[in-house]
């Protein structure tokens, strides 16, 4: 098994609920009874009003709406201490910024992962993390769910990551304000890997990265626009010249722009041409 995401042994179907959610994309985010069986997000944020954001649109909104998968947002501020519900500290030993307190993740981590049980990966979307790939994406659609610790200020008590043993991932050796964009980047790309969430699973088969390969260039009409044509071949109907172009296309592609994933591909014993 691929360790970039951890599994467990998953448990016994007892049924699934037949209550679906509400089609009103802001409530689709708050507390609903879980459908059985089917894939779960749920987002440890101090901005639960970010989400759904784009996943409410298009077909992960439509999905969303459908039951095919459920989010749940957990608002940190809600096990802020004192008065003023402080979540918050100093970096000890000094230093600018702030980080997130132990006392305040680890609880709020409890009720997030209560009564969980089969593969369910724990995941903090942090800079320094693993970056995130197709792989990882197909391992969390196999999943039974998934939860996302979003960061802030100058990050977590490191306490928290090994006491819980949570998993970190980046999107890109850039540094954001807090994780809530990375955690609807790693939540679209996995969605959509869920059966019956796009029309047509093949295009996920076909897609940048899928083969170990950028995708080929993809076009439609007009026929010709602004003197550019279609390439021939593709208007040729000729199924087995369009695959081996496209493949071809995506192979010169691939080791220009991507030499990192062009050596990849020849080391796994691919053919170059």
């Amino acid at each position: 098994m691929n360790d970039e995401i951890k599994r467990s042994v998953p448990s016994r179907s007892h049924g699934r609920k037949t209550i679906r959610p509400t089609f009103k994309p802001r409530e689709l985010m708050t507390p609903t009874p879980d459908l059985h069986g089917v894939w779960k997000a749920k987002i440890l944020t101090l901005f639960p009003t970010a989400f759904p954001g784009v996943l409410g649109e298009s077909l992960t909104g439509k999905a969303l709406q459908d039951g095919l998968w459920q989010l749940e947002t957990i608002d940190l501020r809600r096990f802020g201490l004192g008065k003023h519900r402080n979540v918050d500290d100093t970096p000890a030993g000094g230093g600018a910024g702030m980080v997130l307190r132990a006392d305040v993740l680890g609880p709020a981590i409890d009720h997030a992962m209560d009564g969980i049980t089969g593969n369910w990966p724990l995941i903090y979307l942090s800079p320094r993390g693993k970056p995130m790939n197709q792989q990882m994406m197909q391992n969390l659609a196999r999943a039974d769910g998934v939860t996302l610790l979003c960061g802030r200020f100058e990050g977590v008590d490191e306490r928290v990551l090994q006491h819980y043993g949570i998993q970190e991932v980046s999107l890109g050796d850039f540094v954001m304000t807090g994780g809530e964009i990375a955690a609807q980047a790693m939540i679209d790309a996995t969605v959509r890997l869920i059966p019956n969430v796009l029309g047509n699973y093949a295009s996920t088969e076909e897609e940048s990265f899928s083969s170990g390969l950028l995708e080929h260039p993809q076009y439609t009409r007009p026929a010709d626009w602004n003197g550019l044509p279609i390439p021939e071949v593709l208007m040729s109907g000729h199924h087995a010249k369009i695959a081996d172009w496209r493949t071809e296309q995506s192979k010169a592609i691939t080791k220009v722009r991507r030499p990192d994933m062009w050596d990849a591909y020849t080391k796994a014993g691919k053919p170059e041409k």
